[in-house]
């Protein structure tokens, strides 16, 4: 999942007077990539439906975007406007699109973690042991309700922990960059699994690319750098 095209919000402003903003160009547009899904804890028929979920979020989060360079803002409040409408869809496709790329991404074939990695180690220092770590985000996922289960690294905290996300969009905390994440939707794992969310949850973790998830660590590493 990239944003292949993106403008940032500009404004001509009349006469330098604030006051006075004429335009607001909003848009941006996202693509979808083909779902490289090498590992085999859901079916073939599973993942198919992945796909088809990711490239419906990216086209109306697309088309969001588009309705936002026009739609009147003159008129948007708390309790019926288009405005809000719109804002509101378009948090929840990009979390959903995005959320789904990154799911995607950290799992894997075969993959193991090292003693020795950034990964291992941060997490051994925030969660008491690596085991600890296991166990809270096995507990994390299994409370999400419709959602996702998130390792993430929390600049306000500075340091790493699992949130339980419902839907795309409730429970976020502000300024969290996600490492490790996990699809609790009951897409992902009903046909396969049924209500048997623990054995989806193991087959996932017994998958994760640590190579990959290493590396947003280190991502994750260089953001706390910035709000030192």
């Amino acid at each position: 999942m990239k944003i292949t095209e993106k403008d940032i919000v500009s404004g001509i402003i009349d006469d330098l007077k604030i006051n006075k903003l004429d335009k607001i160009n909003e848009a941006y547009v996202v693509s979808s990539n083909k779902i490289d899904y090498t590992a085999d804890i859901v079916s073939d028929k599973v993942k198919l439906s992945h796909q088809k979920l990711v490239d419906e979020y990216v086209s109306t989060l697309n088309r969001v975007a588009a309705e936002l360079d026009t739609v009147n803002r003159d008129d948007a409040n708390s309790e019926d406007s288009a405005y809000r409408s719109f804002k509101l869809d378009e948090v929840y496709n990009l979390n959903g699109a995005f959320l789904h790329g990154l799911f995607f991404e950290n799992i894997t074939k075969s993959s193991t973690i090292t003693v020795d990695s950034l990964a291992f180690l941060r997490l051994e220092r925030d969660f008491g042991s690596f085991n600890d770590w296991q166990k809270d985000f096995i507990a994390t996922a299994k409370s999400a309700r419709n959602g996702w289960a998130v390792t993430v690294y929390n600049t306000f905290l500075k340091r790493y922990i699992n949130v339980v996300v419902d839907l795309n969009t409730n429970n976020v905390p502000f300024s969290s960059y996600p490492i490790i994440v996990i699809d609790m939707w009951e897409h992902a794992y009903y046909s396969d699994y049924l209500d048997d969310k623990k054995k989806y949850i193991f087959a996932v973790m017994k998958q994760f690319d640590w190579q990959k998830i290493n590396e947003r660590f280190q991502r994750a590493e260089d953001v706390g750098e910035v709000f030192k």
